[in-house]
This record gives C-alpha cells, sequence and structure tokens, in this order.
C-alpha cells in the first residue's frame, strides 16, 4: 500500500511543482526515503537559503503515524534541534491521520520557516534568544543569516 500511495503523491507533486520545495525520492530503488529542497520564505529571516531535509516514511504508510523527518542542513530555529529532528503538529502522533499527504508535511516545514514557534521549541536555547525582549528578535534574525551563509 505504501508504494502505491507514494506513487501516487510523487505524481502529484511532479504535476504541480512548487516554488517553495522540491521534493522526491533520494534514489531509484527506495520510494520510502526521499529527500526535499526548501526555500526559505522571501518575508522570513531565512531567506536567502535552501535547506535540504530527509523525509522517511514506514512500510505501511500513511496508516502509521511513524515517520522520520530530519533537516541535513544545520539551521537556527526553535522548532528543529542541533541533529536537525523536527517538531512541527503535523508529525505528532496524536494529529497524524492517514489522509495527510507527503505535500502536507512540505507545507508545515515551510510554514516553520516562516513562523518560528517558540512555544513549541525542541531548541530551547533558541527559543529563550527569541523571546528575550532586550533585542531577542533582532538577535535570533542575525544569527539565522550567519547560519544561512555559513550552512546554506
Amino acid at each position: 500500500m505504501a508504494t502505491r500511495r507514494i506513487q501516487r503523491e510523487l505524481a502529484d507533486l511532479s504535476n504541480t511543482p512548487s516554488d517553495q520545495f522540491t521534493a522526491g525520492p533520494a534514489s531509484d530503488n527506495d520510494l520510502l526515503i526521499w529527500e526535499a529542497k526548501l526555500t526559505g520564505p522571501a518575508t522570513s529571516a531565512y531567506a536567502g537559503g535552501v535547506f535540504s531535509v530527509n523525509l522517511t516514511f514506514s512500510s505501511d504508510y500513511p496508516s502509521n503515524h511513524q515517520r522520520h523527518v530530519k533537516f541535513n542542513t544545520k539551521i537556527y530555529h526553535p522548532n528543529v534541534d542541533e541533529d536537525g529532528s523536527i517538531c512541527i503538529g503535523v508529525l505528532k502522533p496524536d494529529v497524524w491521520k492517514p489522509s495527510n499527504k507527503i505535500v502536507d508535511i512540505l507545507h508545515s516545514l515551510i510554514l516553520i520557516l516562516e513562523e518560528p514557534n517558540a512555544d513549541d521549541a525542541i531548541n530551547t536555547s533558541v527559543a529563550e534568544v527569541m523571546n528575550n525582549p532586550a533585542g531577542g528578535k533582532e538577535k535570533f534574525e542575525k544569527t539565522v543569516k550567519e547560519w544561512i551563509k555559513k550552512y546554506c
């Protein structure tokens, strides 16, 4: 079931390309492991960055909520930890529905680039910087730009 569903989703993504991301299988011989490239939204602190993300799906996708989504590109973000693991709503077991699609995950990733959420942080040190009333937003955005130059 996973292979047919993923093939349909891949075809849908190919037929409706996005200027915010590209995504597909990382190799020709395994449909369950994908690589995506996300373009930092122009109106966000991540503008100018292109971020690589791995998506790994279980053999019973989409029924099983077990998906592994991880940034390969180092990113300074409250919802991404130091090893690239991501904290977003659509991936949480109590939120995931079999009707969700890969494109929903990709749109959620773009959304966290547009609107980092310090209140649902996995990287608390970044969240603390963001929430600091004494110039935290400016320091956060400056560090994001430095990391884009260094890692993207």
